[in-house]
């Protein structure tokens, strides 16, 4: 904690107080012992002069002289001014008067010299502040101008210290902004190409049928309505696509909105077998469901998208009368949820590239574009989670899926 804002100028001129005091007392007492000394001698001449002219005189009466409250003091007072000296203006004895100059003179200059030594500490401390102002300045000037490699972290505790140390926090903050902006702004771009890649091949195929319609009149029926049949299939396919990648793009960018809370993982599995109902049924494929109470912390619409992503991966790449299995467990590390199917597997060489994206192994559905298992991995780990996939031909494939606790 800070005992001041300029705790070490203040520090500093305490302790040149200090010891200036120290030296003046020090000089003082010793002249002061000078002065008693040159006293002692006079009253030590005097008195023998006396007990050598007069030595009738007791001496008692001597020593007595030396008492303030004699009687007599009155009559040297008036001894004395007789010859010009005034005992509270002028020293009677003449080498004190010397002494008594050298104590004020050494006491004015030590004074003088306290006054120096602090403002040359005021001079220096405004100087090393004026300093670290043009740098500051200048610091600021780099921040205006985008430049956000600068350093100047202070270990001392002045204010201008604090101030550039808070200035370094909002440039590691900027760096961090403007290095989150680049990313966001390749991701857009990597995004901008994939759908203008995924696109092209459907629309070139949509227009190739729209020319043929249009330019014979005269086809049959059964074609005229198979190739809008396969127009209305390739516009809802390109629909998907197109909402999974602007789905990507605002995972990609920090854009989407996650929602967390408590997710029991019986209503979550349930709702997404709901809405895979009709392709499940279609395929007549068996779900195995292994229910219990678990549950985790996480925005319930995104995983459920991305549950049902891996889920439908799991039907379109399992035969017909086949088993899917799901089953989750909870402890008080995380929460692990497993999807296996009975499908034709993955190759070992596809296995660890089937969550990138527009990625597409040899054991792929014809309308797999890649997409949907890439999303999901995205979904899952913004939510604390991670999920890896195993797989062996003929056997099929598992999903397991870990959502870390908070």
């Amino acid at each position: 904690m800070r005992l001041t804002k300029n705790k070490k100028m203040i520090i500093s001129i305490i302790i040149v107080t200090i010891i200036s005091i120290c030296i003046n007392i020090f000089i003082t007492g010793k002249k002061l012992n000078e002065y008693q000394r040159q006293v002692n001698i006079v009253i030590s001449n005097i008195i023998g002069k006396v007990n050598e002219k007069y030595p009738e005189i007791k001496e008692e009466e001597i020593m007595a002289i030396l008492d303030k409250n004699n009687s007599s003091i009155q009559t040297g007072t008036d001894i004395l001014n007789m010859y010009g000296i005034n005992i509270d203006e002028t020293s009677a004895i003449e080498i004190l008067n010397a002494e008594k100059e050298k104590i004020l003179f050494l006491t004015n200059m030590n004074i003088i010299l306290l006054i120096v030594m602090i403002l040359i500490i005021l001079a220096i401390n405004l100087k090393l502040k004026d300093i670290k102002l043009k740098k500051i300045i200048k610091y600021i000037d780099e921040i205006n101008r985008k430049n956000y490699d600068l350093k100047i972290e202070e270990n001392s505790e002045d204010e201008l210290s604090n101030l550039s140390n808070e200035l370094y926090k909002i440039t590691v903050m900027l760096r961090n902004q403007a290095d989150l902006s680049l990313k966001d702004k390749k991701a857009l771009q990597t995004s901008i190409e994939d759908i203008s890649h995924q696109l092209k091949t459907p629309l070139t195929s949509i227009s190739i049928m729209l020319d043929n319609i249009r330019e014979n009149p005269n086809m049959a029926e059964d074609i005229r309505q198979s190739f809008i049949h396969e127009i209305t299939r390739q516009i809802e396919w390109i629909n998907w696509l197109v909402i999974s990648l602007l789905k990507l793009s605002k995972l990609d960018s920090n854009t989407a909105i996650f929602t967390p809370k408590e997710i029991k993982v019986k209503t979550l599995v349930d709702d997404i077998v709901k809405n895979l109902a009709i392709p499940i049924e279609i395929k007549q494929i068996n779900m195995i469901i292994d229910n219990n109470d678990s549950k985790f912390i996480g925005d319930y619409n995104w995983q459920k998208e991305a549950l049902t992503n891996i889920l439908k991966n799991c039907i379109e790449h399992t035969p017909e009368c086949k088993n899917i299995y799901i089953k989750y467990e909870e402890n008080n590390f995380y929460t692990k949820i497993f999807i296996k199917d009975e499908g034709v597997g993955i190759d070992k060489q596809d296995v660890k590239h089937i969550f990138e994206r527009f990625y597409k192994g040899k054991n792929s559905s014809e309308n797999s574009v890649g997409i949907g298992l890439a999303l999901a991995k995205t979904i899952i780990e913004k939510d604390n989670g991670y999920i890896i996939c195993t797989s062996e031909i003929g056997k099929g494939s598992t999903f397991e899926i870990k959502y870390m606790k908070r």
